[in-house]
């Protein structure tokens, strides 16, 4: 499980006092690249590898400006050319469960403007992130 700490600005929260929901996303898409770069993969947009089909956030509990936040991030499924990231947005204090979200990505030539199967060394290091819930 990948792990990166984020402390929400006064910017990311609303006129309720909280954080607003867009800016658990940006999180999320934080997490996201972390986690590709664990991978090894470039931020080199030239030969960029990953698409994003799908993702969601379920707001469990309120989080506030400057509240340290942990973003957890690991794999719940690997298909052939798609996997499955599960995020957990957790308070660093307490360790109560702020969110949690889920992003599908699909592995993609950009080139060819198509999907392609996962190759054999991304699902290597992808079932070493695999948990099973």
């Amino acid at each position: 499980m990948e792990k990166f700490t984020v402390t929400p600005r006064f910017c990311e929260t609303d006129a309720l006092g909280h954080i607003n929901n867009t800016s658990y996303f940006i999180y999320l898409e934080d997490a996201r690249i972390k986690f590709f770069q664990s991978l090894g993969y470039s931020m080199n947009l030239s030969d960029w590898k990953f698409i994003l089909a799908s993702t969601k956030c379920d707001f469990i509990n309120q989080g506030h400006f400057n509240q340290k936040l942990t973003v957890s991030t690991y794999i719940k499924k690997i298909s052939n050319k798609s996997f499955h990231l599960e995020h957990e947005i957790c308070c660093e204090e307490t360790n109560q469960m702020i969110a949690t979200g889920n992003a599908i990505i699909v592995f993609f030539n950009f080139q060819e403007q198509r999907s392609e199967e996962l190759p054999d060394h991304l699902r290597e290091e992808l079932e070493r992130h695999l948990v099973v819930k």
